[in-house]
C-alpha cells in the first residue's frame, strides 16, 4: 500500500512541483493540497493520510499550531515540517509541536523521498545532515529539555560560556526565537544576535539547529 501524503504550502507551484516529483514513485501518493493550516487540519481530517509536508509560514494557521493540533486530533500520523536554511528555529518549534523530523525545501528529489519513507516507517529526524539522530535528542526537542545545565554532558563546554551565554543556550534548547529570548532578558534582538554568534564559534557549529542537537548530545551534527 503506496505511503499516502498530503502537501500542505502556500505556493501553489511549489505543491504542484513536489506533487509531481513524488508521485513518479510507486510507493507514495499524493492524496491532497492544502494553502494554510485551518485548511490542513480539515483536510487531514477527512483524508487520514499516513503523512503530511508541512511548511511552517501559512496564513490562517501556521504550520507550528497546525502541527500541534494534528499530533493531538489524529493518532499515528506523521508530520515533516518544511523550512528554508533560516528556519532553524521554526524547525525546532515545529518538533516541540510533535513533528516526526523536516525537510529542507531545497533538499534534492532524492532526499525528500527518502525522507518521507525513512519518517513513514518510524526513524525520525530525516534531514540530509541530521539524518541519524538519536530518539533520545528528539524527545528532548519534543519538549522535555529543562536547561542545558540539568539535561546535557558539557560541563567542560558551558564552564567556556558567560553567565548570559547559558542563559541564552538554555532558551535557544528549548526553541526561543531571537524576539522571545530578547523580550525575557530585556536586551536588543541585536544583541541576542551577537551572542548566538559567538556561541556558534565557541562551540564549532553555523546554525540554531546544530548548535541544540550539540548542547543535546555532547556531540557535532554530521
Amino acid at each position: 500500500m503506496p505511503i499516502r501524503l498530503i502537501i500542505a504550502d502556500d505556493q501553489r507551484l511549489f505543491r504542484q512541483s513536489l506533487r509531481i516529483v513524488l508521485e513518479h514513485e510507486s510507493d507514495l501518493k499524493v492524496i491532497g493540497e492544502a494553502s494554510d493550516g485551518q485548511e490542513t487540519y480539515e483536510l487531514a481530517k477527512a483524508l487520514r493520510p499516513d503523512v503530511v509536508l508541512m511548511d511552517v509560514e501559512m496564513p490562517k494557521l501556521d504550520g507550528i499550531a497546525a502541527t500541534k493540533i494534528l499530533v493531538k486530533a489524529l493518532v499515528g500520523i506523521k508530520v515533516l515540517i518544511l523550512s528554508s536554511y533560516s528556519d532553524d528555529d521554526r524547525v525546532i518549534q515545529g518538533i516541540q509541536a510533535g513533528a516526526g523530523g523536516y525537510i529542507v525545501k531545497d533538499a534534492t528529489p532524492e532526499e525528500f523521498i527518502k525522507i518521507i519513507r525513512a519518517t513513514h516507517k518510524g526513524l525520525e529526524i530525516a534531514s540530509p545532515y541530521l539524518a541519524n539522530l538519536n530518539p533520545v535528542v528528539l524527545a528532548r526537542l519534543q519538549g522535555s529539555a529543562a536547561g542545558v545545565q540539568n539535561t546535557t554532558p558539557l560541563d567542560g563546554v558551558t564552564l567556556n560560556l558567560s553567565q548570559r551565554e547559558r542563559e541564552i543556550v538554555n532558551l535557544l534548547v528549548l526553541g526561543r526565537s531571537n524576539k522571545e529570548m530578547a523580550e525575557q532578558l530585556c536586551l536588543s534582538s541585536d544583541t541576542i544576535k551577537a551572542h548566538l554568534q559567538h556561541i556558534f564559534r565557541k562551540i564549532g557549529v553555523s546554525s540554531r539547529l546544530e548548535a541544540v542537537v550539540f548542547f543535546l548530545t555532547g556531540r557535532r551534527a554530521s
